[in-house]
């Protein structure tokens, strides 16, 4: 996992000062940022492997930047936080973290949960900026397919639901897990949004959308 990036995304000093020189000396490439802003921001110019992420944000809350850029982007993001009560860890990883880690932690800890969140990125379907399923050849960065030497090209929410059944597929999702994940909490209960979209990518993909993107009726909707 040597040579990956990682941003650290928290308003202690002493954090970076201490996981900075520990994450390079294991040969991770490391980057700051102290708020949110500035975390969007590189994000969106370097797209780091993975993110750690603090909740107490001066800016913003940290749930809420976690919600943003799970909206976006498909890297690992491992929260740190000195928030213990169950509640925030619930909602932190069902907001999209892929881990949650208390402070004060381990250093051998953190390094060892960092090479899981990796790990499992690197084996999962979207592991890269281009994957391919069944023939279907998506570009994370472009937005855009390729399917039998044509190139498609999908909105910005087109990609994430798209992305978001390939990330489950073969298991049925509802409509309100959908809807929560692609167009926020506020729009669970917007089913006409779900069925347009989902008419967008068949159309678009043709036969190969017919046959894969699949109906449970009354219950939601699975890649096959």
């Amino acid at each position: 996992m040597s040579g990956r990036s990682i941003l650290i995304v928290d308003d202690e000093p002493q954090i970076h000062r201490f996981l900075k020189p520990a994450l390079e000396s294991a040969d991770y490439t490391v980057w700051r940022a102290d708020h949110a802003a500035e975390a969007l921001r590189i994000i969106a110019l370097r797209v780091p492997d993975l993110i750690l992420l603090d909740l107490g944000l001066p800016d913003r809350d940290g749930q809420a930047l976690l919600a943003e850029i799970r909206r976006d982007y498909a890297m690992p993001i491992i929260v740190l936080s000195a928030r213990d009560r169950d509640g925030d860890k619930i909602a932190a990883l069902d907001g999209g973290a892929n881990d949650y880690i208390e402070k004060p932690f381990s250093l051998g800890e953190l390094l060892a949960r960092l090479r899981a969140a990796l790990r499992a990125s690197a084996s999962g379907p979207l592991a890269g900026p281009v994957f391919v399923v069944d023939g279907l050849e998506l570009d994370m960065t472009a937005l855009t397919g390729q399917l039998a030497g044509v190139t498609i090209q999908f909105t910005r929410t087109e990609f994430r639901l798209l992305e978001f059944l390939l990330r489950n597929r073969g298991r049925v999702i509802t409509h309100s897990a959908i809807l929560k994940a692609v167009w926020g909490s506020a729009q669970e209960r917007e089913m006409n949004y779900l069925r347009i979209y989902i008419g967008h990518l068949r159309r678009k993909l043709g036969a190969f959308g017919e046959t894969h993107l699949k109906t449970r009726p009354g219950v939601g909707y699975y890649f096959d």
